[in-house]
């Protein structure tokens, strides 16, 4: 993971009254984590469960080791992510089980006895794009094992809130939702008055409506009870017609009544979601409402002032409020987590939750590259795939002035100018002077022009002069974007109608709505040909630079079928690859499909992969003919047969949303919705990967690799508590396969060009230090490196050779300035070796494999080759020095 340590949405939040320290909160695509000093830090604690997406924490008021999660962020957006059931952790997050509730796809709420842990109720939303049965209130007795509906209304009404009251838990109080999305980008949330807020005076055996004092029309409520005097409650509400209010009942809800007109702390959460209310513990007149601000009454909802926002808005999720103590609240937004202990006088940071939410990774020709897309709720970013400093930290991410869904292009001709697209925007950023122009060849809007969030926005890889921008219908500029061309017919179908996932909610007007073109794929082999797909679900291809037009649209995909993208094949002119996503009509199955000749015939290539996973990326590698790579919701795959079988990739990656994947030289880059950034440093294992490799001892080719100083920091290191992302290795990688685990000793040479040995490193290698040297360093150990070692154990392995010669003998050893936390190396190291070809041998008992590496100088270091063969004379003379000397002292010791 690179980064950017820049939080995404968030909505899950809950605190441990007992331990004020601590809390949870979890990124609605990005998995649970967890703080146990006031958010200073936080971390990842559900990485390896089978779904990151998350709306809703819930933590056992009797006993904090007890932590319940209901998966799915139970919001209705155009963009949006779905789970798969309840989990739960007795042991405050170290290891979790399922709990089922698998269909429910949104678990917005939960709630729990603070008398019984095992007691719990679930507001489960349903599927967003459909309907489905297993919506409504779940109740549990016996700590999630079983679940019993205890409200349910039809196929479309979900439960969206639960709330106990903390003096009499018998009482209880939920809300129901009647909602449906469309497959439409805009204008695709559905409300119905199919819900409403219900009341349970026995622990939620029987319910019954509250309805008086609100508005015939109710859709949507969400309420808070005053844990001082639980018979005061605040609601906040949205009717069918989208008017939205805040209400109070001093009655236990048997009335209501509007009690301020001000719209502010009523406002939908940057336009779409509704503001969640909460009450101080100890003074039932001060409430708290998220929104595009957090806003604030003192005198029971009458008045209101900004409590916590900035302009722009930074468009709040949810809180929770520590009942002991009122000025410990913990907030969550689009922008992460943040923490006030002193009643928001100050507050926690956002900028250190690596939770972004991307939608597409590309990258540009500097040295080290820099890995760019639009952050969802934040804007833009590009950061570098190493930093200068030993890690990738604050330093080295910028936003390039790109909208936040967007796609960017960084000037293949002049590394100074990034582009970036989406809505109607084009934007055009300088690194030198960090302005931004705006470029668009839609200036003003146009019922003419339809666009969704994010648009394709590509240079050709033909001509560097060429960029492309899609709406409905397709631009082409070359030259910068001071003018554009035409190149397409609206591609997109005429009349794509309302399918049967919308049922009876459809609006009126829904079969008017049409849909534009999501996914480009110029060739890379001539100007002259594009593929292009649409979110209504059409695929066009031209052979004359967009003169004409052909539809190859398979038969099977229907209207509403999203191609969320195209790859056009590195290797020939007839192939092509396109990604199918129907998850907004109610499908969540996977799509791929492959043409060899041209579109007149697809197949769908989805053999290995899982019946759950829209897919929202395919893409070839640029180096092997049939190794392909996808993306879906929730997981990453390879095929090494041209699709026909796929496997996992996933390794260390959390199973949220993959929504793009980029190759850049030798590595895999993913652009996750919801974990940021991550690469898969050198890939070229998986170029070479053959049946046969499993069945004999097996020594990968080795990728370049590039002489870079470890780390240039000259001042005091940063502290290991600020957040950064490990550099890719410094070295070259090398990977070996042992088809079993080996008897003897494992080797790895490394010889120069000359034949003479420049390293040389053994499976049965000591340490440099001992365990008992190390407890006597000055520094703490979080600062040391530890020990690297060629493996002996069956399977593949991965070492780094770090383009040093062996250390010279010394007598004090220390650890340099330029340190990293868990990365610094005992000093002094051997003279580091010149640019050039090596030869890297492994020995397995008895069986020597060779392979050759190329060791290339780090570009952006203008050095003549005399001067680095002067420098390493230098360093050996000096090594050869401090071995002798040390060897001297030594011997003298010992007399």
């Amino acid at each position: 993971m690179i980064g950017p340590f820049r939080g995404g949405r968030t909505r899950a939040a809950a605190g441990v009254p007992s331990q004020p320290n601590v809390f949870y909160v979890a990124q609605v695509n990005g998995g649970v984590w967890k703080t146990d000093d006031y958010g200073r830090t936080w971390n990842p604690i559900f990485d390896h469960e089978s779904s990151q997406s998350v709306g809703s924490i819930a933590v056992a008021p009797s006993d904090p080791n007890i932590i319940y999660v209901g998966s799915g962020e139970g919001l209705h957006r155009p963009d949006l992510s779905v789970g798969n059931g309840i989990y739960k952790s007795t042991d405050a997050g170290k290891t979790w089980s399922h709990l089922g509730l698998v269909d429910g796809q949104q678990i917005p709420a939960l709630a729990v006895d603070p008398r019984d842990p095992n007691r719990v109720f679930a507001a489960v939303l349903g599927h967003p794009y459909g309907p489905s049965e297993e919506r409504g209130i779940y109740r549990s007795s016996d700590g999630g094992r079983n679940w019993q509906r205890v409200i349910f209304k039809d196929e479309n009404t979900g439960g969206s809130d639960v709330q106990i009251d903390p003096v009499n838990p018998d009482v209880v109080y939920a809300s129901m939702w009647e909602a449906r999305e469309g497959p439409w980008e805009d204008n695709n949330i559905v409300n119905g008055t199919g819900g409403g807020l219900f009341k349970s005076s026995d622990g939620g055996s029987t319910w019954h409506p509250l309805t008086n004092g609100f508005p015939k029309d109710l859709s949507q409520i969400y309420v808070a009870i005053a844990p001082s005097n639980p018979r005061r409650l605040y609601a906040t509400i949205s009717e069918a017609t989208g008017k939205l209010g805040v209400y109070r009942s001093e009655d236990a809800g048997d009335s209501w009544a509007q009690i301020t007109n001000d719209p502010r702390p009523a406002g939908r959460i940057g336009g779409g979601d509704l503001s969640i209310p909460k009450v101080d513990p100890k003074n039932p007149d001060i409430v708290t409402v998220v929104s595009t601000v957090t806003m604030r009454s003192t005198d029971g909802g009458k008045t209101w002032s900004g409590f916590r926002g900035a302009p722009g808005g930074d468009d709040y999720q949810n809180l929770w409020i520590n009942p002991n103590n009122g000025n410990i609240i913990l907030i969550v937004s689009d922008q992460g987590a943040i923490i006030t202990v002193n009643g928001g006088e100050s507050w926690s940071s956002w900028y250190n939750q690596p939770t972004a939410q991307l939608y597409h990774a590309v990258t540009d020709s500097s040295f080290p590259y820099k890995v760019c897309g639009g952050q969802q709720e934040s804007g833009s970013v590009c950061i570098s795939s190493r930093g200068n400093d030993g890690a990738i930290t604050f330093r080295d991410w910028h936003p390039v002035g790109v909208i936040e869904y967007g796609y960017v292009a960084p000037d293949p001709l002049d590394t100074d100018v990034v582009y970036g697209g989406g809505r109607t925007e084009v934007s055009k950023f300088h690194w030198s002077t960090g302005q931004v122009q705006d470029i668009t060849p839609i200036p003003l809007r146009n019922p003419k022009y339809r666009t969704d969030r994010t648009e394709p926005l590509m240079f050709s890889p033909v001509d560097s002069h060429v960029l492309y921008f899609a709406s409905n219908v397709l631009f082409k500029t070359t030259n910068g974007g001071n003018s554009w061309e035409t190149i397409s017919p609206d591609l997109t179908r005429e009349n794509p109608g309302v399918p049967s996932s919308v049922g009876t909610m459809a609006p009126k007007g829904a079969e008017k709505q049409r849909g534009v073109i999501y996914a480009l794929a110029p060739s890379f082999k001539t100007l002259d040909t594009l593929w292009a797909g649409t979110d209504d679900g059409q695929l066009w291809n031209t052979r004359d630079g967009g003169k004409n037009w052909n539809n190859i649209t398979p038969k099977e995909l229907t209207a509403w079928s999203k191609v969320t993208q195209i790859c056009a094949s590195h290797f020939d002119e007839q192939t092509a690859y396109a990604s199918v996503s129907r998850f907004r009509i109610n499908d969540v199955r996977p799509y791929i499909y492959r043409t060899h000749d041209g579109g007149k015939s697809w197949k769908l290539i989805t053999a290995g992969l899982p019946d759950f996973g829209p897919v929202d990326t395919v893409r070839e590698d640029t180096v092997r003919k049939g190794l392909l790579f996808a993306g879906t919701e929730n997981a990453v795959w390879v095929s090494f047969d041209d699709g026909d079988h796929w496997q996992s990739l996933q390794l260390n990656l959390p199973h949220t949303s993959m929504r793009d994947l980029w190759i850049h030289d030798n590595d895999l880059i993913v652009a996750t919705h919801g974990r940021a950034f991550w690469i898969l440093d050198d890939i070229a294992p998986l170029r070479e990967a053959a049946a046969g490799i499993a069945n004999s001892v097996h020594l990968f080719a080795p990728a370049q690799a590039y002489r870079v100083q470890r780390d240039t920091n000259t001042d005091t290191p940063l502290p290991p508590d600020e957040p950064a992302a490990a550099n890719p290795p410094d070295g070259v990688i090398i990977d070996y396969y042992l088809p079993s685990g080996a008897q003897q000793a494992v080797t790895l040479e490394i010889t120069d060009a000359q034949g003479q040995l420049v390293r040389r490193y053994s499976s049965s290698d000591k340490p440099d230090t001992t365990e008992e040297e190390l407890q006597k360093q000055l520094i703490p150990l979080y600062w040391v490196r530890k020990p690297r070692q060629l493996s002996t154990a069956e399977g593949m392995h991965r070492f780094v050779w770090d383009l040093h010669y062996a250390p010279p003998a010394a007598t004090r050893h220390e650890y340099p300035i330029a340190a990293i936390p868990h990365d610094t190396p005992r000093y002094p190291l051997g003279p580091t070796v010149l640019p050039g070809t090596y030869t890297v041998r492994l020995t397995v008992e008895a069986k020597t494999l060779n392979a050759t590496v190329m060791v290339k100088m780090d570009p952006r270091v203008k050095v003549s080759t005399a001067a680095l063969e002067k420098k390493l004379q230098a360093e050996k003379t000096l090594a050869s020095i401090m071995t002798e000397t040390a060897q001297a002292q030594l011997q003298g010791g010992s007399i």
